[in-house]
Parts: C-alpha cells; structure tokens; sequence
C-alpha cells in the first residue's frame, strides 16, 4: 500500500518514526506530534496506532 493512501495521521505518525535514529517510544513520537504526553488519555490512541501500524505491516517494532 503507499503511504500517501494512508490516512493522515498514520502519515505523519511514518514520518516521525523515518526520521528518527533508531527506535522509538509513543511518547516520542507524541512529543513530535504535539500531543500533551502528560495526561495518558491523550497518549493511548497514539500508543493504539502505532500498535495497528505493526500489526499491518507499515512499521516493525
């Protein structure tokens, strides 16, 4: 599947993690992304996709 037929937020969350140096923690990520990483309601629907990501293939834990 491309990437640009990716839904947006699963784009820029590939984004991030290509441009990190190696691997990567949801908080990372949301702290790039400008989620409030502090409060753990807002982090766990990131958390959830990068989970999905994996699961389909799109990213490797």
């Amino acid at each position: 599947m491309e990437e640009t037929a990716l839904p947006l937020d699963y784009q820029r969350i590939l984004a991030v993690v290509r441009q990190a140096a190696g691997p990567v923690m949801a908080r990372q990520v949301g702290e790039v992304l400008g989620v409030d990483v502090g409060i753990r309601s807002k982090l766990e629907p990131l958390r959830g996709k990068l989970v999905r990501s994996v699961a389909r293939g799109w990213l490797r834990k």
